[in-house]
């Protein structure tokens, strides 16, 4: 699912970092000074500890482990499967290689310095460029390629092609055209957007995230509102309040096509009733086909980029590091985790995985994606057409997904607005007093 969901409260870069203590970066800079000892030894051949973070995929790296070992004589992997990256580099004990979801959380790891430059590693001259600076909205140290892009994940609006097709509706490509096909929707039986607030991330991660994405250059927007901190508000150069107005306009609109119940609603049921053919929409990402494939997996399902501006070209679609490799300070075995990475990096390695688990390949040589459930996003990947959700880039400690409940409740998006401007200067002011 979306990066943000897999964060703790960690927040990222200077004034964000208060919302979770000091403590715990005090703990952090003493983890980045310390050294592990060696997990092999001379007789046995060298240890490495592997650290992947998407439990669903544990079975598939494991096999590729076992390969990598094949390969590799006298090298042995161990499939780290603790849940937390956190405790790790508290104790200065972190993998030999983490492959992670790259977010707010393994931003702390970056700005810190506690991550390997891989810059000059082959496969990082590989790796699309466009892509590659997506690893640098959330933090950057120095000149460093902390973190090498595996896996990209592309969302967009889930749709029913068979409901399309008896409805006579043509897939979107403006606002307007958005508007209404889900007009004529309502008209039917069908639910035209199926909504699930009763989990919150569902709806920071689609509502909010598709209405911003395509009129707000997200990375531009949170570096712009990093960097004026508590001066944020109605006058500065930028703002939730001034800058997302429009999109929560859109927001607002969409809503309105919802199925009643969308209060009550969780993410399983959002799953379940478009499996059943009842939903026209779903506001989910790939994470969600494999659900809707349990209940019918003949189901005629497409993707397709939300439209949100009445211009074809504005149209872009969300996007997130889901996997990116990187490579501790503190390891004891550097060279043989930078083989690793190498090999996971290999064109063969890292298409067949993107392609097995409806993901996009980072690198310039990239396989299409052809599973037809999303091969519809796959021009947006191709031409750099893409944004990393807003939602992605608000610390947790900001109840964002609350304030959209409410919003969506009360139909009053700006007063949301103005909490988040106001919720964004208590952080930076917060930061100066440390």
């Amino acid at each position: 699912m979306s990066n943000r969901t897999a964060t703790t409260a960690l927040s990222r870069r200077g004034f964000l970092a208060s919302a979770v203590g000091g403590t715990a970066l005090g703990a952090l800079t003493l983890a980045g000074c310390s050294t592990r000892p060696p997990s092999g030894s001379a007789a046995a051949g060298t240890t490495l500890r592997f650290y992947e973070q998407k439990q669903e995929v544990i079975a598939y790296f494991d096999d590729l482990l076992r390969r990598f070992e094949r390969e590799h004589s006298g090298l042995h992997v161990v499939h780290d499967s603790t849940v937390a990256i956190a405790p790790q580099f508290v104790r200065g004990e972190p993998a030999d290689v983490g492959c992670f979801n790259d977010n707010l959380e393994l931003a702390r790891y970056v700005e810190r310095g506690v991550l390997r430059d891989l810059g000059d590693l082959p496969s990082a001259a590989r790796v699309r460029k466009d892509i590659d600076g997506l690893t640098t909205q959330y933090a950057k140290f120095e000149d460093r390629t902390s973190v090498l892009p595996f896996s990209l994940a592309a969302a967009g609006v889930i749709y029913n092609k068979r409901i399309f097709a008896e409805q006579d509706l043509p897939v979107p490509t403006t606002w307007d055209e958005f508007v209404d096909v889900c007009t004529a929707l309502q008209q039917t039986d069908v639910i035209p957007v199926y909504a699930t607030d009763r989990d919150t991330w569902t709806l920071w991660q689609g509502l909010f995230d598709y209405s911003v994405g395509s009129l707000v250059d997200t990375g531009v927007f949170f570096r712009k509102m990093k960097e004026q901190g508590t001066d944020v508000g109605p006058d500065s150069e930028v703002s939730f309040e001034k800058d997302f107005a429009l999109p929560m306009e859109r927001a607002k609109t969409i809503s309105s096509f919802f199925n009643p119940d969308h209060a009550t609603r969780s993410y399983a049921d959002g799953n379940l009733a478009f499996g059943q053919g009842k939903v026209a929409m779903y506001l989910q990402g790939p994470w969600a086909l494999s659900q809707i494939a349990l209940v019918d997996e003949d189901l005629p399902v497409g993707t397709f980029a939300l439209p949100v501006s009445n211009d074809p070209a504005d149209r872009q679609a969300r996007v997130n590091i889901d996997l990116g490799l990187w490579i501790p300070t503190t390891t004891a075995h550097l060279d043989e985790a930078r083989e690793l990475v190498e090999f996971l990096m290999q064109r063969d390695v890292i298409n067949a995985y993107n392609l097995d688990n409806l993901a996009f390949a980072t690198t310039e040589d990239a396989a299409p994606q052809n599973d037809e459930r999303i091969a519809g996003l796959q021009q947006y990947v191709d031409d750099g057409a893409f944004y990393q959700g807003a939602g992605t880039f608000v610390p947790t400690s900001i109840p964002l997904g609350n304030y959209l409940q409410t919003a969506i409740r009360s139909g009053d998006f700006e007063s949301m607005l103005r909490k988040l401007d106001t919720d964004w200067r208590r952080l930076a002011g917060r930061s100066a007093t440390v």
